[in-house]
């Protein structure tokens, strides 16, 4: 089946694969550029000028350039979900072709793949619950059939909790960034910055985690090699004092987003609480509305220990979406169903390889995509 037959959505589909433009090339203006009389060429001819000067605003240049660009987005995410999918897809396709009926074997065996590649326990049974209710609907007793309810399902869940990250279009962005350490909060906040950075935004980097100097000393590191700037304390220094500096800088420079790290220490919970919570008081002081992200980050290899990473810090920080890195090298990505059933949190960028390039927007619809795709 095709790709567009699978997903409806053409705002969705349109992000990463743009529509081709079959329409006749116009020559019926050939004689008008050599008319010494026009001052203005026809605007077929103003097109071809500008397709051939390569200007990436020319309708057929931009098409192209979109088109480009978008299926290189779903030839990443599809490359990058390549263990996941041999964990999900494939084994469900083996299970669909040694199973001809949909009895109750074929549905505890499905919830038993799902399960094993981290889909979590309870979102595998809503899964399949889901799956099994659409079967009986369509009348659907042939498990050659069920692939297609799968990727709908799965689909429909990921898109209940999708949203791209908030942007503050009347001034300056705050992002808190939290997570334990190793989790790739460092290197998530280098390449958040470089993307932002690539859009023309200044950019201002705050080393709100004081309790390491290699944490401070590594955030200097990433920020001399993407050209933004950072503010800095001490080791053991007071994080709420590296922030409000923060923001005072920031807003002296005109900076448009503002990224806060903060300490990832998990072994106690009321001190992070109370460390996180003086953070926001003063960072809602300076900017009521602020911070404008709460970017949990979650190492996607380490499967359902991220859940529970995400319940402290959810409680303890009001999350409001999440960082998954390190998805391309884990069969584990069926942990991004789990987030979003089990947790209600939208994840707003995964981590697909270790390029600055590679922090990319998640969407229901690729991940989908690229995970079913034969």
């Amino acid at each position: 089946m095709a790709l567009f037959d699978r997903f409806k959505s053409k705002k969705q589909i349109d992000q990463y694969r743009a529509e081709e433009d079959t329409s006749p090339v116009d020559t019926s203006s050939a004689d008008e550029e050599a008319a010494p009389d026009k001052k203005e060429l026809s605007p077929p001819l103003l097109q071809e000028r500008r397709e051939q000067a390569g200007d990436e605003t020319a309708p057929e240049n931009y098409k192209a350039h979109k088109k480009k660009d978008q299926s290189g987005l779903f030839a990443k995410f599809k490359h990058g979900l390549s263990k996941t999918r041999n964990n999900i897809s494939d084994k469900i396709t083996t299970l669909v072709r040694s199973n001809k009926k949909l009895d109750e074997d074929f549905w505890e065996e499905l919830e038993e793949v799902l399960i094993e590649a981290d889909v979590g326990v309870a979102t595998s049974v809503e899964l399949v619950s889901r799956v099994r209710e659409s079967a009986r609907k369509k009348k659907i007793s042939d498990s050659s059939e069920v692939m297609a309810l799968i990727r709908d399902e799965v689909k429909t869940m990921l898109e209940a909790h999708n949203s791209s990250l908030v942007m503050n279009s009347g001034g300056m962005t705050v992002i808190l960034v939290v997570g334990v350490n190793g989790a790739g909060k460092t290197t998530s906040i280098a390449k958040m910055a470089y993307r932002f950075k690539k859009e023309n935004k200044k950019i201002v980097l705050a080393a709100g985690d004081t309790f390491r100097a290699a944490a401070i000393d590594q955030l200097q590191i990433w920020a001399d090699r993407t050209g933004v700037e950072i503010i800095k304390h001490q080791e053991g220094s007071d994080p709420g004092a590296v922030v409000y500096d923060a923001l005072n800088a920031a807003r002296a420079r005109k900076a448009d987003v503002l990224i806060i790290d903060t300490a990832g220490r998990l072994h106690n919970k009321a001190n992070l609480m109370k460390e996180i919570g003086k953070i926001r008081k003063i960072i809602e002081r300076e900017i009521p509305e602020a911070p404008h992200e709460v970017l949990l980050v979650l190492d996607a290899t380490t499967g359902q220990n991220a859940i529970s990473q995400a319940r402290i810090f959810e409680e303890a920080t009001g999350v409001s979406g999440i960082i998954l890195t390190k998805l391309d090298g884990t069969a584990k990505g069926g942990i991004v169903l789990a987030i979003a059933q089990e947790l209600k949190l939208p994840v707003k960028l995964v981590g697909l390889g270790e390029s600055m390039e590679d922090l990319r927007d998640f969407s229901a619809a690729i991940f989908t995509a690229a995970l079913f795709e034969e």
